[in-house]
């Protein structure tokens, strides 16, 4: 019985001595940790103000390039790949199907249901009309044309609105040309809203084709 109460005893202090690794010895309080009762929770450990912080959106797009896609996605088609507008433009960008053509695609009802595609399309023409407009960019960029400053990512989508005729025509005419599309969608509303974007990834290739 003896024997028994020593084992136990000897158990109970070995776990109280390991325990008390784990418990340093007046160690300082960490107050970011500590939760007042009379105050809602917040998760902004290491500091206690909120102003150390920003807001963001996950995923976060910003001006990426990825954000520009999606922007422009957006007031096309809603992001739509299967999208028809009422004037026969085609997918997620509304392609044109002479445009199509213009960058190697010639079946139309493939394209609408690739999405795939599509967006090796909408990289492709962006480099084709980079390099129609390449002296354009390096002219205006930075500018202010009516109101608006010109950025080479405002230029590119501009140019996939209305062509790169469209753009040519408005900063020649230094904004006294106001070229629009067939609902009304004008070339400076795409130089503002897309301007700023990060697009120095793509290239300028003449004639470019999708592969």
């Amino acid at each position: 019985m003896i024997k028994k109460g020593i084992f136990y005893t000897s158990i109970l202090l070995v776990v109280a001595f390991i325990s008390s690794g784990f418990k340093p010895y007046n160690s300082p309080i960490n107050f970011g940790f500590r939760v007042d009762e009379n105050k809602r929770l917040l998760y902004v450990f290491p500091s206690e103000n909120n102003i150390d912080f920003f807001s963001s959106t996950v995923p976060f797009k910003g001006k990426y390039f990825i954000g520009y896609k999606d922007a422009i996605a957006h007031k096309e088609s809603q992001g739509k790949y299967k999208k028809i507008n009422t004037l026969g433009y085609l997918g997620k960008y509304q392609f044109g199907v002479e445009t199509l053509k213009s960058i190697g695609i010639h079946d139309s009802s493939t394209f609408l249901n690739n999405p795939k595609l599509q967006e090796k399309a909408f990289i492709t023409l962006l480099s084709k009309n980079k390099y129609e407009l390449r002296k354009y960019i390096k002219d205006f960029e930075g500018k202010i044309i009516d109101g608006v400053k010109i950025t080479e990512s405002g230029i590119l989508a501009a140019a996939h609105l209305g062509g790169t005729g469209s753009v040519k025509r408005f900063l020649n005419s230094r904004g006294a040309k106001k070229c629009k599309d067939e609902y009304g969608t004008s070339v400076r509303t795409y130089l503002k809203d897309f301007g700023g974007f990060e697009t120095n990834g793509i290239k300028a290739i003449k004639n470019a084709k999708v592969k």
